[in-house]
């Protein structure tokens, strides 16, 4: 395979040509994902389009935002169209930020690098999460704009605290806490493809997986031009590597963070802010506020852990109220698909949202090119959208006067 690596690398620099060429034709995120569907296998896209159990909740955050209508003024000429707003200090040009999302090396070769250079480049924050394949401190620099660094407690408080200590060395500016992995959501769909046969198989179970792979050279080519299966390069262990790729079921379950590790954790961040990402109700958001956090992000992972919880959008609608005058930023995620959802996330109260899927659509598609469509999508279709609302600054925006509550559009699905 050493041998291969300069072939494989000349390959996959000529298939990158190709596939931007296929994402330039891009007119909206869905159209993204059909271009990675045609690059990526099945098993491995999978990990990123799925949900858990029966994919109840993955399915309600998207329709919660299908189902709100707008309330237009029409007549009006808007020389431009605000959306600039700041986060922490850091000015960003759109009301969007990188989610963490882990893996992205799966489906293209250093896709953290990628993805951070894309990001900063479309004027926005990279969350980087803690299960990359990139060191943070190389994605990091390869970002050269704000970066904010995702955080589980894996392996162990002591590991932890060496995943902490990194990021903030390195520069990043905020670390995100992930509250809603108790346990690994039971992703049911991927499971029956075969998921975990792909990781902790035997060579002849692996070799079931071989046609799909054929039949996605180009994603094969570039894989293997990266060196094959990744390494978690943030979680480095008591022994001083990194955690390998594997079922990190069992760890997880041993490494739930919770509101007690917060006092420790704020010890080695510092004063820099600190994210809650997975509040679910109004009771953990008024704790988060208790324990003197920055922000919070009302997630429920997009529908990949506990299934048949209330879509996001509509605990955001509940939570806005009890935090106001709290001084604790409100972000969401989950059903962001559209500029769109975007406008109406801001509209019900969100200091901005977090995309996942959208972005890593568009790694997948086309790698960095692709990370860039979708920011660009995105934010073209939140000006148009707040064109024809009549509405110049996302700052103005507001329910009871840019959104209206009708049978036609019921609040619950």
């Amino acid at each position: 395979m050493f041998l291969l690596k300069p072939y494989l690398g000349s390959t996959h620099a000529r298939a990158e040509k190709y596939w931007a060429r296929k994402v330039e034709r891009c007119v909206t995120v869905d159209h993204l994902r059909q271009v990675m569907e045609r690059r990526v296998p099945p098993i491995v896209r999978e990990y990123y389009r799925g949900g858990a159990d029966d994919e109840i909740t993955l399915r309600d955050n998207i329709e919660a935002f299908r189902r709100e209508r707008f309330k237009p003024r029409s007549g009006v000429q808007l020389e431009a169209v605000e959306m600039h707003t700041e986060i922490f200090g850091d000015e960003i040009d759109l009301p969007v930020i990188a989610a963490p999302v882990g893996s992205l090396r799966m489906i293209w070769p250093r896709g953290e690098e990628a993805a951070a250079k894309a990001i900063k480049q479309s004027g926005s924050i990279c969350t980087v999460s803690n299960f990359a394949g990139t060191d943070l401190e190389e994605i990091r620099a390869a970002s050269n704009g704000p970066c904010w660094f995702q955080l589980y407690m894996i392996g162990g408080e002591q590991v932890a605290v060496r995943s902490i200590m990194r990021a903030r060395h390195a520069g990043y500016s905020a670390l995100v806490l992930t509250i809603d992995t108790a346990v690994p959501g039971n992703r049911a769909h991927h499971e029956s493809m075969g998921a975990s046969l792909t990781i902790g198989g035997t060579l002849i179970q692996k070799l079931r997986f071989a046609p799909q792979m054929w039949r996605h050279l180009s994603w094969l080519q570039s894989y293997y031009s990266d060196g094959g299966m990744m390494e978690f390069r943030n979680v480095i262990l008591d022994d001083g590597r990194p955690m390998p790729y594997t079922d990190i079921g069992t760890q997880l379950r041993a490494s739930a963070v919770t509101w007690e590790h917060l006092p420790r954790i704020r010890e080695h961040w510092g004063s820099r802010p600190i994210i809650i990402k997975g509040v679910q109700c109004v009771e953990d958001a008024c704790l988060a506020a208790e324990h003197g956090v920055d922000a919070i992000v009302v997630s429920n992972h997009g529908g990949r852990q506990l299934d048949r919880v209330y879509p996001t959008l509509y605990i955001l609608r509940e939570i806005v109220p009890a935090l106001k005058g709290s001084g604790v930023k409100v972000f969401l995620d989950g059903g962001i698909r559209s500029g769109t959802d975007a406008v109406i996330a801001l509209a019900h109260g969100a200091d901005a949202v977090l995309i996942g899927r959208a972005y890593a659509y568009g790694l997948g598609a086309g790698g960095e090119t692709g990370v860039r469509k979708a920011f660009t999508i995105l934010k073209k279709e939140i000006e148009d959208t707040m064109r024809l609302l009549g509405c110049r600054s996302i700052h103005d925006l507001q329910a009871d006067t840019h959104l209206r509550t009708h049978p036609f559009a019921a609040n619950r699905l």
